[in-house]
């Protein structure tokens, strides 16, 4: 028996998820390789590689209760200077995330624990990187727009390389998508040319 550190999240589609990554990448993060893009529910947590189970049952129940909605991300933000991070800005779905991460990480639960800052949904595109960096990443995306239906989540493990890979993928419980939650004309994504 070991421990894991896992991490649960919405991840980015593509063609977004990797351009972002690559933008990611480019700002000088050195981590951007092995991060697939993604708004966090549950960020990185250490937990015993026999819980994996529990785990994976608790989020299929949350799955279970959770139901599509429209995700939005526009422009960037920053949490400089408490935290050396520069982010793209989720401005539709942030209600759902912040419900969603309430019940992975709910009390009665196998991976209950205290957040370090309060929850904040976002896409991470620049982390610890110089201020020079910091700033071209908000800058540079400050037009960035994209947008679909999210319909679920995912688990993920870090690898003794870094590298988070994916485990599994949880559903939501509405096996239709409404339409209130597919973007108008799937809104395609706005890059400034840089």
């Amino acid at each position: 028996m070991g421990t894991v550190t896992i991490g649960v999240s919405i991840a980015v589609p593509e063609p977004h998820g990797s351009l972002l990554q690559e933008r990611r990448a480019g700002f000088g993060d050195l981590a951007a390789s092995g991060i697939p893009t993604h708004v966090t529910l549950l960020p990185p947590t250490e937990v015993d590689d026999s819980a994996l189970h529990a785990i994976e049952a608790h989020l299929v129940e949350v799955a279970a209760a959770g139901r599509p909605f429209p995700m939005r991300l526009s422009g960037t933000g920053t949490f400089r200077p408490l935290s050396p991070v520069v982010f793209v800005r989720v401005v539709e779905g942030a209600e759902s995330c912040t419900w969603l991460q309430k019940q992975v990480r709910d009390a009665s639960g196998p991976v209950a624990r205290e957040l370090q800052f309060p929850y904040h949904p976002h896409v991470t595109v620049a982390h610890g990187v110089d201020d020079e960096a910091m700033d071209r990443a908000y800058g540079e995306l400050a037009g960035y727009v994209a947008a679909w239906p999210c319909t679920g989540f995912a688990l993920y493990e870090q690898g003794a390389d870094g590298v988070w890979r994916q485990l599994r993928e949880f559903v939501f419980g509405g096996a239709v998508v409404p339409p209130q939650a597919c973007a108008p004309a799937e809104r395609d994504t706005t890059l400034p040319a840089h």
